[in-house]
């Protein structure tokens, strides 16, 4: 007989979690073979004997120049409407500070990204999560929300979403464009995972569909190193000097000792052939998730992204949601609180699953563990 421990749990279970080596269904981090570290101490050490006089020395509010355009060259703007930053985080308490009062609305995706809920939270405004379908956010429920209230912004990551995987359908990008202009909202594009898509053709950016009304949040973390916190936001005209200004007020000007060492490495052609070489890297895990979910848990709803880092699923009503998060070390596995990423409450029953930081073995144990961690909690 197998004796139970507190929260009805299987001590021989509980005894074994000791033995096991936890898989982490945590945070999206880059894989550590994912990093060019060769490559990035080569470019550190160009860029500092060539411009370490500039690097290291008190510089522009809005970054380093050389990067700046080589980023808007890329993206078919203006110098002038490019800021950079220390990862795209950073300008999420931008946008709340320049842009928000309190009491303000604000719409996102939900679920949305936790660290955005926090950050506009923390500005004291309202956070009015958008219920998220497979193709986007359903657009009926839209409509209706803004007929109660007309936000401010609508913050969403229209690819390979975090925490869902979900991509927001062409259709619907052009819908929420045209919503924008009729209501007079602006449009925070977070588009950290864009450039990572393993399978299928890139949509156009919701900034391409509507560039005077929405502001582009991107970094280098998910393409390059996340340790170097280099991140930029492509803004609208309207709104560019006031942002330039917050930065200079702020920390007088970002890090650039990191900026010089991502302008080198894109400069000498590098960045492209990364990116190939990520997709080569997260494809197959990304598979092998999807191949795990289809093989241990049949009837539970996923969904299948065509890149980025996450996969989602929706454990069914009889699973005991928060107690499987809460109890989840017991077999072996380690998750996050899905409560986090709904900011209307719920959330209980939705499990985030990123995949890039695993190998493709602790990808199919992962998920077998998983798999009997839901079973255990069936009501």
């Amino acid at each position: 007989m197998v004796g139970m421990a507190n929260g009805g749990r299987p001590m021989n279970q509980i005894g074994r979690e000791k033995e096991t080596q936890m898989i982490l269904f945590t945070r999206g981090n880059p894989a550590e073979e994912a990093l060019p570290i060769g490559d990035i101490i080569d470019c550190a050490n160009a860029v500092f004997r060539r411009e370490g006089k500039i690097l290291f020395q008190y510089g522009h509010y809005s970054g380093y120049a050389p990067l700046r355009e080589w980023i808007a060259q890329r993206f078919g703007v203006l110098p002038e409407r490019v800021l950079m930053g220390n990862s795209s985080m950073e300008f999420l308490s931008f946008v709340a500070a320049l842009m928000m009062k309190p009491g303000d609305t604000v719409f996102v995706e939900s679920p949305s990204y936790d660290r955005a809920i926090t950050a506009m939270r923390r500005s004291g405004v309202r956070v009015v999560g958008i219920p998220l379908e497979r193709d986007g956010v359903n657009v009926d429920l839209f409509k209706k929300a803004l007929q109660r209230s007309v936000p401010k912004i609508f913050y969403l990551i229209p690819d390979f979403q975090n925490p869902s995987g979900v991509t927001t359908s062409l259709e619907k990008r052009k819908e929420i464009v045209r919503l924008a202009q009729d209501y007079g909202f602006y449009i925070v594009e977070d588009s950290p995972y864009r450039y990572l898509r393993y399978r299928g053709t890139a949509l156009p950016t919701i900034r391409e569909l509507m560039p005077d009304r929405v502001l582009h949040i991107s970094s280098f973390s998910k393409i390059l190193s996340p340790g170097m916190r280099v991140g930029f936001v492509l803004l609208p005209a309207d709104l560019a000097p006031q942002f330039h200004k917050w930065s200079e007020d702020t920390y007088i000007h970002p890090v650039l000792p990191t900026e010089g060492i991502v302008n080198e490495y894109c400069r000498r052609g590098l960045l492209d052939q990364n990116i190939e070489r990520l997709k080569a890297l997260y494809r197959p895990r990304m598979e092998e998730m999807l191949s795990a979910l289809a093989q241990y848990l049949r009837g539970v709803q996923y969904i299948e992204p065509d890149g980025g880092y996450f996969i989602s699923i929706h454990l069914p009503g009889e699973v005991d949601g928060h107690s499987l998060w809460k109890h989840c070390r017991d077999f072996g596995i380690v998750l996050t609180d899905g409560r986090g990423f709904f900011p209307d409450g719920g959330g209980e029953h939705f499990l985030r699953l990123p995949f890039s930081a695993l190998t493709p073995e602790e990808i199919e144990e992962g998920i077998r563990r998983l798999a009997k961690a839901i079973d255990h909690y069936r009501r």
